[in-house]
């Protein structure tokens, strides 16, 4: 691959060459980070340089307040690192940076300290009392169709008709429609990743990032992306980026020419992992098949990062803490998290809730087995000494059991069993509570299509992700059923929002053009989330539940210990997977129903508690308790 220039700094570093001399052999076109914070924890800050002949250079920094400790070389004459410590008093403005040869000639550049927002450091996560909502921003809604097409980037076209290309959503698409977002009951926007994916095909996912300083040119600006975070708390809504400590894209420079050489697993050449995740924990495991699933490359075009190297493990960190600090962040997604190194994994997590104690972070470990998922989450304690720090996991053992359940043939008796047992391994956990629980996602066929069409079985599954333990997820489109292929298809999975674009037959904001069914489930899923909006119980109240009998699933959320309620008020909600009606013996709950008055809590409805307690066909009954 040839080597590319980097592009003349980001939107956050606007470097001045001042004074140079016209001898000078030196250039600097970059620094990442291009601007810090007065009053960070993080006060030591570890600055990479990119330009000309930085091999053997000098840097000078005479600015008070901002001290330098150290400078290295990289390991070519583009790259050179410098270490500045910041003092606690310092001075918000420019930092003026000398950077001279050897022989002589300096260039002179511009480095910036900023005032920190007020309050930022004690910005609260996403947790139970969250509804999140994932959407692809390529294919969410097309607001400037002007960016649809950057010159000079490798996939330089639009094709909507081709699952696998560029559809033209942006973030001013998603600007446009967060009063949408919001009125379903939704308070956090977690979008796929949006920074720069300068890559010649595929490169609307947004995984294979190329320049993790900037936002991609065709979803919008950095302006764009901090008036997205803005506008969305304005309507209570978080904002969550999409993390990738574990790999790039094969089209970031450096994978030509690499800061460190030992920053890139196979020394730049593709070699694919195993995906064996148990082998982390794994006590019997051989060591190579360790290393074969860590350092080992998702595809060609995902370049795996070392991150035992200490200088890349300062610069994720900082570049996490930077997103965090310039975009007003409420949480981090972190894609392939075990992939990552464990150590390097537990000190980034720790080191971005040093500066953000009540941050939330979410990892994504795709196993079906909960003792493998808790291994990671903050309060668990390993036999292998591992020592986690991630607040939040997603649930997959949840979102398996919930699939085997439902797709279950109609006279299974014991249908919910696979949910019902996987919730009982909540033991396993050391807060089974902030775990993100979900149906599908971006990487998983949609629930509708899982189901055959069945919107029955669909609303059973939205019913249980809003009111059982944890923090709900919720994929774009569902809200309209949008139902995508059977088998894993992700270009047709991530299909587009309907309305997102000029003369769209269907328009799922407005409603125009949805059929009565699409337009029923809109309303029934909004009104379902607002309902969890403002019953708390639904967030931290304790969960019991009762083994499934004639294929029904019934549990309580309520105030007291699980198992023994007190006599505040209580959620019951029960689930029917099958095709004819239930009848409930108010007796089997007498715990929680004797001497209580029930009604339904979408309509309002009074329920009588003293007689059998119907639960419609392929339906399910929740009802508020006092």
């Amino acid at each position: 691959m040839p080597t590319r220039r980097l592009p003349l700094l980001t939107a956050a570093c606007a470097l001045a060459l001042a004074g140079a001399a016209p001898a000078a052999a030196v250039e600097v076109d970059r620094i990442e980070p291009g601007n810090w914070w007065v009053g960070m924890q993080h006060r030591r800050v570890e600055l990479l340089l990119h330009g000309r002949d930085l091999a053997d250079a000098t840097v000078v920094i005479d600015r008070p307040g901002v001290r330098l400790l150290a400078t290295a070389p990289g390991d070519s004459p583009q790259w050179r690192f410098a270490t500045v410590e910041i003092a606690a008093d310092a001075a918000p403005g420019p930092v003026p940076i000398r950077v001279c040869a050897p022989a002589g000639g300096c260039r002179e550049v511009t480095w910036r300290l900023d005032p920190r927002v007020p309050g930022s450091a004690v910005r609260r996560g996403f947790g139970p009392q969250d509804a999140l909502y994932l959407a692809v921003p390529d294919r969410f809604a097309n607001g400037d169709p002007g960016n649809d097409r950057v010159p000079g980037l490798r996939e330089d076209r639009v094709d909507r008709s081709d699952p696998d290309a560029r559809h033209g959503g942006d973030l001013a698409g998603l600007r446009r429609h967060l009063d949408a977002i919001a009125a379903l009951g939704m308070t956090q926007l977690w979008l796929t990743p949006v920074q720069a994916n300068d890559q010649p095909s595929h490169s609307y996912h947004g995984y294979a990032i190329t320049d993790l300083y900037r936002i991609d040119p065709r979803l919008g600006t950095l302006d764009d992306y901090r008036a997205l975070a803005r506008e969305a708390r304005a309507r209570g809504l978080g904002l969550i980026m999409d993390v990738v400590p574990n790999h790039i894209g094969s089209g970031h420079p450096w994978l030509a020419d690499p800061p460190r050489r030992a920053w890139i697993h196979g020394d730049g050449r593709f070699r694919a992992t195993t995906h064996r995740r148990t082998t982390v924990q794994d006590p019997h495991a051989a060591p190579e098949d360790r290393a074969a699933f860590q350092n080992g490359w998702f595809v060609p075009a995902m370049p795996d990062l070392d991150q035992r190297d200490p200088q890349l493990a300062r610069y994720l960190l900082q570049n996490t803490l930077w997103w965090i600090e310039t975009a007003g962040l409420s949480g981090l997604r972190v894609d392939t998290f075990s992939y990552a190194d464990p150590q390097f994994l537990s000190d980034w997590a720790r080191g971005i809730l040093a500066e953000y104690p009540a941050f939330t972070l979410v990892g994504e470990e795709w196993s079906t087995q909960p003792a493998i998922v808790a291994h990671w989450q903050r309060g668990k304690h390993n036999p292998d000494g591992h020592v986690p720090w991630m607040p939040a996991m997603f649930d997959f053992p949840l979102q398996a059991a919930l699939l085997r359940a439902l797709g279950a043939p109609a006279d299974a008796a014991d249908g919910w069993l696979p949910v019902y047992e996987t919730l009982a391994l909540d033991f396993l956990y050391p807060d089974p509570g902030r775990l993100v629980v979900f149906a599908e996602n971006h990487d998983t066929p949609r629930l509708l299509a899982a189901l055959d069409g069945d919107v029955a079985g669909w609303r059973l599954a939205m019913a249980l992700l809003a009111t059982t333990r944890g923090i709900p997820q919720f994929f774009y489109g569902s809200e309209v059923l949008l139902r995508g292929p059977v088998q894993r298809d992700d270009g047709r999975v991530r299909a587009d929002m309907p309305g997102g674009w000029r003369g769209d037959p269907q328009d799922a904001f407005s409603g125009r053009g949805l059929s009565p069914e699409q337009q029923a489930a809109r309303a029934w899923l909004a009104a379902l989330l607002q309902w969890r909006r403002r019953t708390p119980l639904l967030h931290t109240g304790a969960l019991t539940h009762y083994a499934p009998e004639d294929d029904v699933y019934v549990y309580f959320r309520h105030t007291g210990r699980p198992g023994h309620p007190d006599r505040g008020p209580a959620v019951m909600v029960a689930l029917n997977r099958a095709p004819a009606p239930r009848q409930l013996d108010p007796a089997r709950f007498a715990r929680f129903l004797q001497g209580r008055h029930a009604r339904e809590a979408l309509t309002g409805a009074a329920v009588a508690l003293d007689a059998p307690i119907r639960v419609p066909a392929r339906g399910l009954l929740l009802l508020e308790l006092r």
